[in-house]
């Protein structure tokens, strides 16, 4: 009895042992072989792809059929595979490489597909792709619609630049002439002479203001912004136009002292709100008035400049912040403008995560204003004037246009 029990129990866990060696046992291996999965990480295969498909640029491999065989996402947002296939002017380019295996490149304008969708400018380069016996070509591609529009802006700059210094240099040159012609006559001496002063004064602003410019460009946003008193700001960009406008019978209105304050650069500062009081003085007629008005809307704080002037066409004013750009050449040269100092303002505001921004209508004139982030002391327990507070201030300049219409 006891050996027909030992021998039962011999069986069972002998038909036990099968069952764990055939049902448990592989599972524990194949949970062994997903850890060591999981601690090997994911294949280079695998990781290539990844990169291929994420890739910032367009990759197309293309066989001598026009078949794509692998393309990333960017190749088809580009344009560059349309039911993978290559389109038509890429594909000339692969043809041309499998023909004689040398590497080509290509650049494709700008386009509206079908559906409305807008494809950029893009440059690329095709190459036979090594390891396959010259069976595929790839092609690398790439959005270069900054890169166009920059090259653009540096050919019009340079030419509108060059065409700007010509003015005032070719005109030293006239008058020079005409000034050893004229050594005999002291009032003749004097004319010219008066005209090669303003000519030389005009074409050092020009430098200065280019320089100016440039410098703005390049740089980023005011890193350490320090307060600025907005008021001061309004006292030094009138006493800057102060003799001008004195000249021409133009009074200078400005609204009360606000107490405001905003962030940033000081000098570069005064120089935006100089050139666009200038810019009011220069193209109002005579015997009109000019006005300057400073308000605060939560965060940001406003300086309007409000002229009686000719006003500005709607088809000009997207163009106004251009450089060298004027809507009345004649009368800026009459009065020395280079065409650079809204370009300034632009740039100023920008660099200080400002804005500026025109209001205009022809024959009525134009307000100007800069928003620039207020400065705020934390803690003293104070508040901001509030923008009702400064509702005078910033109905002045329509009041101002509205009172002249009245009286016409």
């Amino acid at each position: 009895m006891q050996v027909s029990l030992g021998i039962a129990i011999a069986i069972v866990a002998a038909v036990i042992g099968v069952a764990i060696g055939g049902f448990v046992a592989p599972a524990f291996t194949a949970r062994r072989e997903r850890r060591l999965a999981e601690k090997a990480g994911p294949s280079r295969l695998e990781v290539l792809r990844s990169v291929y498909h994420q890739a910032p640029y367009a990759l197309a491999v293309v066989d001598r059929h026009q078949d794509v065989v692998l393309y990333n996402r960017r190749a088809a947002d580009l344009g560059i595979v349309d039911d993978r296939l290559l389109i038509e002017p890429v594909w000339r380019v692969a043809r041309g490489i499998f023909a004689d295996g040398r590497p080509a490149g290509f650049d494709l304008p700008a386009k509206t597909t079908v559906g409305r969708r807008r494809i950029p400018s893009v440059s690329g380069r095709g190459e036979i792709l090594e390891g396959h016996g010259a069976q595929f070509v790839v092609v690398f591609a790439d959005d270069d619609s900054e890169h166009r529009r920059m090259e653009s802006a540096r050919r019009d700059f340079v030419a509108n630049v060059s065409h700007e210094l010509k003015t005032p240099v070719g005109a030293m040159a006239v008058l020079a002439e005409a000034l050893l012609e004229s050594k005999d006559d002291p009032e003749s001496v004097e004319y010219f002479g008066g005209r090669v002063v303003n000519e030389t004064h005009r074409l050092g602003n020009m430098v200065s203001e280019l320089i100016e410019l440039s410098r703005l460009q390049g740089a980023e946003r005011i890193r350490d912004p320090e307060p600025v008193d907005v008021d001061d700001l309004v006292h030094e960009a009138v006493t800057r136009s102060a003799s001008v406008a004195e000249s021409a019978g133009i009074e200078i209105i400005t609204d009360a002292p606000s107490g405001l304050e905003v962030r940033g650069d000081r000098m570069l500062l005064v120089t935006a709100v100089s050139n666009l009081v200038s810019n009011a003085v220069n193209y109002s007629p005579e015997r009109t008035p000019v006005s300057i008005t400073r308000a605060i809307d939560g965060n940001v704080v406003s300086l309007r400049v409000t002229d009686r002037g000719i006003g500005i066409a709607p088809e000009h004013q997207g163009r106004v912040f251009e450089r060298f750009f004027r809507v009345d050449k004649a009368r800026s040269r009459a009065t020395g403008g280079t065409g650079l100092g809204l370009a300034i303002v632009k740039h100023v505001a920008q660099n200080h995560n400002g804005l500026v921004t025109l209001w205009s209508r022809p024959g009525t004139g134009s307000t100007f204003t800069l928003e620039l982030p207020a400065h705020v002391e934390s803690g003293d327990g104070e508040a901001p004037p509030s923008a009702a507070a400064n509702t005078v201030g910033r109905e002045l300049a329509e009041n101002v246009i509205q009172r002249e219409d009245h009286v016409q």
